[in-house]
């Protein structure tokens, strides 16, 4: 799908003070990632906090970054969890039209076997009425969905077209990308391996640190897809402090701490997460005042 090469961005959620969803902040956050050329929007992945918010928030995020987009860029949605006949469900009740593809997640705390995922994935693919990502993040889910189960995922359902690749694992996304279907897209969920990946033969990045700098971030992977090596490389080297600090403490306190930095919103999360602590809000105020 030509429509996710290059850079998606997890859009975070902005919260207020008193926690509520700040919309203004939300609007400037997707003007932002939109005017620094990034290729399309993913809402309601990991990165929105979207565990924390009920039903309303979420129907409510989701109608905002459409009427903020104003059909300007693709939108892929997260549609995931760890209870396969919810995802199912939701699935065939929601009206998806309005997006080029799902992001769903492998299924967390269950830490089912391999052909408990291909199940699963199976089960979504055949509910879902647009193209599937699948999302491979063994940090947060507990399950690495290996190489093997992915190209079979990708073999048997045409519809599942790409994984965001979220591993850390340079080997395993060299050995997705060797083994692919060849339309099959290798999109990095890492930012600071997003490079590397992209020259091995991956797609792309769904990022979280593009949403604070969009332009310079976009531009390196549009560098990277276009083997101009040494110039995507030197804003790779730019922003490597960087990527390190927004996740030294969590994600997405440090894109908020970013966020707050650049004036653009609070640097407020939901508990079970806290804020950065001073000492990293320093060190990221201090990068964002020196590149802006």
């Amino acid at each position: 799908m030509q429509s996710l090469i290059g850079t998606g961005v997890a859009l975070a959620t902005p919260f207020k003070k008193d926690l509520s969803i700040d919309t203004e902040a939300l609007i400037r956050i997707v003007n932002l990632s939109i005017d620094g050329g990034v290729e399309y929007l993913v809402i309601l992945g990991t990165t929105a906090e979207n565990a924390t918010m009920n039903k309303e928030e979420r129907e409510f995020v989701i109608k905002t970054i459409i009427e903020a987009n104003k059909g300007r860029l693709p939108m892929v949605l997260g549609v995931g969890g760890n209870n396969t006949a919810e995802v199912v469900e939701e699935l065939k009740a929601r009206d998806l039209s309005q997006f080029d593809a799902i992001l769903s997640i492998s299924p967390y705390y269950n830490k089912p076997t391999q052909e408990g995922i291909y199940q699963h994935f199976k089960a979504v693919a055949e509910a879902s009425p647009i193209p599937v990502i699948l999302y491979n993040v063994p940090s947060r889910t507990g399950s690495n969905v290996l190489p093997s189960t992915v190209i079979r995922l990708a073999n048997d359902f045409k519809n599942i077209v790409a994984i965001k690749e979220a591993a850390g694992d340079m080997i395993q996304a060299m050995r997705l990308i060797k083994d692919k279907p060849k339309d099959f897209l290798v999109l990095s969920g890492d930012d600071m391996i997003a490079l590397p990946i992209v020259l091995a033969g991956g797609s792309g990045v769904i990022s979280v640190i593009a949403q604070g700098f969009p332009k310079e971030f976009s531009e390196m992977i549009r560098l990277g897809l276009n083997r101009k090596v040494d110039d995507a490389f030197k804003i790779q080297y730019l922003f490597f402090d960087c990527i390190d600090m927004i996740f030294e403490q969590g994600n997405p306190a440090g894109i908020k701490q970013v966020y707050q930095s650049l004036g653009l919103a609070e640097n407020t999360v939901r508990l079970p997460l806290v804020k950065v602590d001073e000492s990293l809000e320093n060190r990221i105020d201090k990068f964002v005042k020196k590149n802006q």
